[in-house]
């Protein structure tokens, strides 16, 4: 499948099945977001998905995981201008990778937040975490439970050429 075809068809995927993905898979998926591009919200409203709903969707969904067999954490240095956009840029070619190994996966937020505390910050000490690093986001990983949904309209006029 070539990469547009990939790009229009990957969805974020919150539920998951109770399978872990393969270690060698979860390598390739790390080893290509050390590819992404970097420095050198497409969310409006509050609804994200019926078929796949997010926490933002249903107060009733307890962890903010979804359930996902792996988890990846991407982070950046903090004090880095560009740290941010880097770390959802390789967390984004992460989903790509995962998706072309027939991998389904999510990018959740809020990282930086889970380990604002002085827990969060003995396990980063215990996982060799540079105290000048801070995690972005976290990237679910795991087999889709149920029917992989489908692409959604895209609203029209939403970019232009300008010549």
């Amino acid at each position: 499948m070539e990469l547009l075809e990939q790009i229009k068809s990957r969805r974020s995927i919150r539920r998951y099945q109770d399978r872990q993905i393969p270690r060698r898979d979860l390598e390739k998926i790390i080893e290509a977001g050390t590819y992404a591009s970097n420095a050198g919200g497409r969310l409006i409203g509050s609804y994200v998905s019926k078929e796949q709903p997010s926490v933002i969707d249903d107060p009733s969904i307890k962890n903010g995981f979804y359930g996902a067999p792996a988890l990846g954490i991407v982070f950046a240095q903090k004090d880095f201008l560009f740290s941010i956009p880097d770390a959802f840029c390789c967390a984004e070619t992460m989903l790509m990778e995962a998706f072309d190994l027939g991998i389904s996966s999510c990018i959740v937020s809020r990282a930086e937040e889970t380990f604002d505390s002085e827990a969060g910050a003995a396990i980063l000490r215990e996982w060799g975490v540079p105290e000048n690093y801070i995690a972005r986001c976290f990237v679910t990983l795991g087999y889709c439970d149920g029917e992989y949904p489908k692409a959604k309209p895209r609203k029209e006029n939403r970019s232009k050429i300008i010549e």
